[in-house]
């Protein structure tokens, strides 16, 4: 969830202000965002956060303040197709499906703290998946949420028992991603596809993040390229080096973070997770084994280190050595980047960043149910 979208919702209900929170649930055609994106509508109007704004966005508006005024959520279909776009003076020809949801702080006290915890979960290192019923033959199930920390605790539930179940192993996989899920099932809880079969139930799952948390280690020659491309592609990118006429905000303007501080001081101020990427590519042998002997047992969902096989075989051998278990290193992905016959700093940043965009695919992929 984007942080002004979160404070928003926090604020909402500091104020126990009802508003309608609208995500993106799918699209078809060209979109300005893509699934997860969302935007917060409150009884006045005004709006925090945005789902790519234009006439599309005012319709999206409207809606949700109809659903203000029903005290009802609803699934709404934004039509952004090419005959409308040239119409309205839009520039997107696709259609977004979005679900738009009531959140009222008088609503049941077990929902409004489902809410409240939520949130909460978001501030620590719970890294919570929420899953949300947006489609069910019985309405009243429509909005019902649960959630469930990287700890296994699940905070309450869908409504129904064989709902729940379900949402629990879709969570358990579509968390491992980072794009929303879109379960559908029929009417005795199986997959279903949506193409033939009208669905009985729809629940959206969505992950801790959709924004891949890129950490470099080294802030060399290859940083530079790197940090910027990735930024380019959506990554929130840390830069740490312990040098500050490299570790400087005038030359990685682009970053949203620059750490200059000892490496694994730097590193032990970060927070590490399952939607983090370790790339670390320091000056040398000593500081890279430094690095990866500190990231190695963090739940980081890649670790990649710069180096020759030969190079790369000893350290491994020396760290195993010293104690660290040999399955740990097993996933360290080095030499790294795609074999692309990469030769200038430029060239290895774009292997390098192949390899990031190829790993959260097969990530998403894999959080994917038919």
């Amino acid at each position: 969830m984007e942080k002004e979208v979160y404070l928003g919702l926090i604020k909402a209900f500091d104020l126990k202000q009802a508003v309608a929170l609208i995500t993106i649930t799918g699209v078809r055609g060209s979109t300005p965002r893509k699934p997860g994106a969302k935007m917060l509508v409150f009884p006045d109007g005004t709006t925090v956060g945005t789902i790519g704004g234009g006439c599309g966005e005012a319709e999206a508006r409207r809606e949700a303040l109809n659903v203000l005024a029903s005290r009802s959520s609803k699934i709404h279909h934004l039509n952004m197709t090419a005959d409308i776009a040239q119409d309205e003076g839009m520039v997107c020809g696709g259609i977004m499906e979005l679900f738009i949801d009531y959140l009222d702080a008088h609503s049941p006290e077990n929902e409004t703290c489902l809410i409240k915890d939520y949130l909460s979960a978001q501030e620590d290192t719970a890294a919570p998946v929420l899953v949300t019923v947006i489609e069910a033959f019985e309405e009243s199930l429509i909005g019902k949420k649960m959630f469930v920390k990287n700890n296994g605790e699940v905070v309450g539930d869908l409504g129904a028992e064989e709902l729940s179940k379900v949402a629990l192993e879709s969570a358990k996989v579509g968390g491992k991603g980072y794009r929303p899920l879109l379960v559908s099932l029929d009417s005795r809880f199986e997959p279903c596809d949506t193409a033939k079969t009208k669905p009985a139930f729809r629940f959206l799952v969505e992950p801790p993040t959709t924004v891949v948390k890129l950490l470099i280690l080294g802030a060399g020659h290859i940083a530079l390229p790197l940090a910027t491309m990735a930024k380019i592609v959506g990554y929130e990118v840390s830069v740490v080096d312990d040098r500050p006429s490299f570790a400087n905000s005038s030359r990685f303007p682009t970053a949203d973070a620059v750490i200059c501080d000892d490496f694994e001081r730097a590193i032990d101020g970060i927070k590490i997770n399952s939607q983090t990427f370790v790339v670390i590519i320091t000056r040398g042998h000593r500081y890279d084994k430094v690095c990866l002997r500190k990231v190695i047992n963090q739940p980081a969902s890649y670790i990649g280190m710069i180096g020759s096989r030969k190079r790369v075989k000893a350290l491994i051998a020396e760290l195993v050595e010293e104690g660290v278990p040999s399955e740990l290193l097993q996933d360290l992905h080095s030499p790294i980047g795609l074999k692309i016959g990469a030769e200038t700093p430029e060239e290895l940043a774009v292997s390098i960043l192949g390899e990031l965009i190829s790993v959260q695919r097969e990530l998403d992929q894999s959080g994917r149910l038919r």
